[in-house]
């Protein structure tokens, strides 16, 4: 890949996935190298609806790159979605349709889509769909715990991230501007 004319050749679609910590923050290292050299981001946040260290430091980064949020910030689990929480990503994923359709953007990261999917706040099919018709020279990012086979399989590179030792197994909570 080779960026010309201050765009991607070809843009790749790139799975970040596993139980271990660092599937947003590889997403967010990835912005900030596209950034770096030009290239303009929009990452599409599911479920988180806080003030985040990524979204603060996006607003330094504007316009190259936008963090938008579709979710209340509580995680859905056990429970089905709230009327707010489906029409919250349903609006969202409009809004992404529109960034990917516009040629505005380079990459476009959908954080924590797997998630979103599993609740059944998107359908894999809207996301298949997406990933069939973006632009060429598009770079699409997924992350989340537990993505979808066919997910997993469009995909162009597919990092697992492993589980090996973790602060919360000694009892130390999150940390401002380390995980959040």
């Amino acid at each position: 890949m080779t960026v010309a004319d201050g765009h991607l050749d070809l843009g790749l679609v790139q799975v970040y996935t596993g139980d271990g910590k660092g599937k947003t923050t590889a997403a967010l290292g990835q912005a900030l190298r596209a950034v770096g050299q030009g290239l303009t981001v929009y990452m599409a946040q599911f479920i988180k609806g806080q003030e985040t260290g990524e979204l603060l430091a996006a607003k330094r980064l504007a316009p190259d790159l936008t963090i938008r949020q579709f979710g209340l910030g509580k995680f859905i689990a056990g429970r089905e979605p709230s009327p707010e929480e489906l029409e919250m990503a349903q609006a969202g994923w409009a809004e992404i349709a529109r960034s990917v359709d516009s040629g505005e953007y380079d990459i476009v990261i959908l954080d924590e889509i797997s998630h979103a999917i599993r609740v059944g706040l998107i359908g894999v099919e809207q996301v298949l769909e997406m990933l069939n018709r973006r632009p060429r020279q598009l770079e699409v990012i997924l992350t989340g715990r537990g993505m979808p086979r066919d997910l997993i399989e469009i995909a162009d590179l597919v990092t697992d991230m492993v589980a090996v030792k973790h602060p919360y197994e000694q009892g130390i909570r999150v940390r401002k501007g380390i995980e959040f």
